[in-house]
């Protein structure tokens, strides 16, 4: 890069930071700038003319007579524009394409509308996360990125429309080969040919072929979530040694028969005897920590999502990368692009997200935990407490909400179904944690489960195998109502590091160490009355939710929107699970429950 490319850079840098203390200083006008944009350009559409909004722009207006809804309300709307309806349903301009939500846990999946704008916000998400980075790690143009990135085959629905996930229509999209042409930040290790390969093992074996043939260039690693790139270190656990081969020799492995990828790759190995050789000494060693730092010995920082249900990996990845960062440097979903982390170098559990507001409109339910909140959270309808709403410049630090989007592909009052909570003020933006997502629970009668309970009582279960030298791989859950009285099911697949065996009795230890953990109404129902059965943890082969994951794809679920479902209903993947079944353990008397302390509130 010359001085003048640098200078760009630089001027670049510049401007965005100062683009970020600009609508963070201002953001409720932003805001209501870009409210009235949505509703100016979406002016005709029969959404709104249905709730009587004709041609008002302002907000007072729209909140008095836009509901806020869910998926649900919106479903048959979405399978119209499915079905070929090509009037102008949700948004003035034609919907492009839907995407589909990561709907693993229940088998299902979200259809939403998005148009050929969006690309834009999607672009402009990541061009605020990397002068941020920079600024804090310094000299990120100069190297490359080694990002394991995956798409699915599309498929359409039919009236047409092309239907796949949002990481996928980005990766397809012009912005995004046009942003590595011209970015010095998307400078990546895999080839554009790798990344869209249909094949999930010849896109990930070019991947990090390529990678490793770029050892000594990374200065990043990452995917999306944290499942997404420790599948890319378990894959190359496994495959190592046919890796270290092609390099070795400077030829490719003729599994990887596709030849647009075969092209990409043969231009990057060549036969490299010296590196296959420092590749294979390190792969071969006992332990695998710090493999990263290992065999890429100028990486930075791990880029992963770890916040919510992912942050059970963060102890994996802290083993691999042996002290590097891990970053969540951005959110975002398949409705829109939220905000960016601006302290990408802080503590995983301490990430905090500046909502960017010119992305959406913003409005946020409060989350009250007092006795009937879950009736509140289920209730598609919430004309009652619609007025509660409030707008981004007005939240409370501390308090927790659940996002509520307008989007201009036509997502009107939408809630998201995140729940967070305000961490902090960047002027005078609010910057939240991601807590969870809403409504992922367990139940079998009154009791209700959040991934966040679940998520501590597994922490605290797991610990009676410390002395064992057995650590969580992976967990699942179900509620199984074919007995009576239902239960609890938790799967568990384990790493044994140590050689002494487990009594069964250690087991049924973390059986009631978790029911111990579990919230007020759950151990009332199992003690007084009994109409919660005794949890049972099962576990299963090593290897399982590695087979999960690759039935999930195979269904057409995205790798890099993949992730474990921490609850199940869906039969196949109970059977998958069940037939991986190597012993089970039922929690050997109730948990401990004081009627003095009822916090359950109405149960009926």
């Amino acid at each position: 890069m010359n001085i003048d490319d640098n200078t760009d850079l630089y001027q670049r840098n510049k401007t965005t930071l100062e683009f970020i203390e600009d609508v963070t200083s201002n953001p409720d006008q932003v805001q209501q700038r870009i409210l009235s944009d949505i509703l100016m350009k979406n002016a005709n559409v029969e959404y709104l003319k249905r709730h009587g909004l004709f041609g008002h722009t302002d907000r007072d207006t729209f909140k008095k007579l836009i509901p806020v809804i869910t998926y649900d309300d919106l479903q048959p709307d979405i399978t119209r524009i499915a079905n070929g309806d090509k009037s102008p349903i949700l948004s003035s301009k034609p919907i492009s394409e839907l995407l589909i939500s990561s709907g693993t846990s229940g088998g299902e999946s979200k259809l939403l509308p998005t148009i050929e704008d969006d690309h834009e916000r999607r672009s402009l998400l990541y061009c605020l996360t990397m002068p941020v980075m920079n600024q804090f790690v310094p000299g990120l143009d100069k190297g490359k990125g080694m990002y394991f990135m995956f798409i699915r085959s599309k498929s359409k629905t039919p009236g047409g429309l092309v239907a796949q996930p949002v990481m996928t229509s980005y990766f397809k999209s012009s912005h995004y080969s046009n942003q590595r042409q011209y970015d010095p930040y998307a400078n990546y290790t895999s080839p554009n040919e790798t990344i869209l390969c249909p094949d999930s093992f010849q896109s990930m074996y070019s991947q990090m072929l390529s990678g490793l043939c770029l050892n000594e260039q990374v200065l990043r690693v990452g995917s999306v979530f944290a499942t997404g790139f420790l599948r890319a270190i378990r894959f190359l656990e496994k495959n190592w040694t046919l890796l270290c081969h092609d390099i070795r020799t400077g030829v490719l492995n003729p599994n990887i028969n596709d030849p647009s990828v075969s092209e990409a790759v043969g231009r990057i190995l060549k036969p490299d005897p010296k590196l296959a050789e420092f590749i294979e000494h390190e792969c071969s060693k006992n332990s695998w920590q710090g493999i990263i730092k290992r065999i890429w010995p100028n990486t930075k920082y791990i880029d992963v999502i770890v916040t919510g249900s992912m942050s059970q990996y963060i102890p994996t990845l802290d083993y691999y990368g042996n002290g590097l960062p891990v970053v969540s440097s951005k959110y975002a979903s398949s409705e829109c692009p939220f905000g960016v982390n601006l302290d990408p170098l802080c503590k995983p559990s301490e990430v905090s997200y500046t909502l960017i507001p010119n992305m959406a409109y913003f409005e946020f339910l409060p989350v009250h935990r007092n006795n009937d909140i879950d009736d509140v959270m289920n209730s598609s309808s919430i004309s009652k407490s619609q007025q509660n709403l409030v707008d981004l410049a007005d939240v409370k630090l501390g308090q927790e909400y659940e996002l509520v989007v307008t989007t201009y592909a036509g997502l009107y009052r939408y809630r998201v179904g995140d729940l967070l909570r305000v961490a902090g003020f960047k002027n005078k933006a609010p910057q939240f944690n991601f807590i969870r997502r809403k409504n992922v629970a367990l139940s079998i009668d009154a009791d209700k489960t959040d991934e966040g309970e679940l998520q501590k009582a597994v922490e605290n279960a797991v610990i009676h195998l410390i002395p064992y030298d057995v650590t969580l791989t992976e967990y699942t859950s179900y509620a199984d109502t074919t007995t009576i009285p239902g239960h609890y099911v938790i799967f568990w697949e384990l790493s044994v590091n140590g050689s002494t065996p487990i009594p069964p009795s250690v087991f049924q230890d973390c059986c009631l160490a978790f029911e111990e953990s579990l919230n007020t109404v759950y151990r009332q129902l199992r003690d007084s009355d009994e109409s919660i059965g005794p949890l049972e943890i099962k576990i299963v082969q090593t290897g399982t939710f590695d087979k999960l994951m690759d039935y999930a794809i195979g269904l057409g679920a995205s790798i890099n929107q993949y992730k474990t479902p921490r609850c199940v209903k869906f039969a196949p993947i109970m059977e998958l699970l069940n037939s991986r079944v190597v012993s089970s353990y039922i929690s050997p008397k109730c948990p401990k429950w004081t009627p003095g302390h009822k916090q359950w509130g109405n149960v009926n």
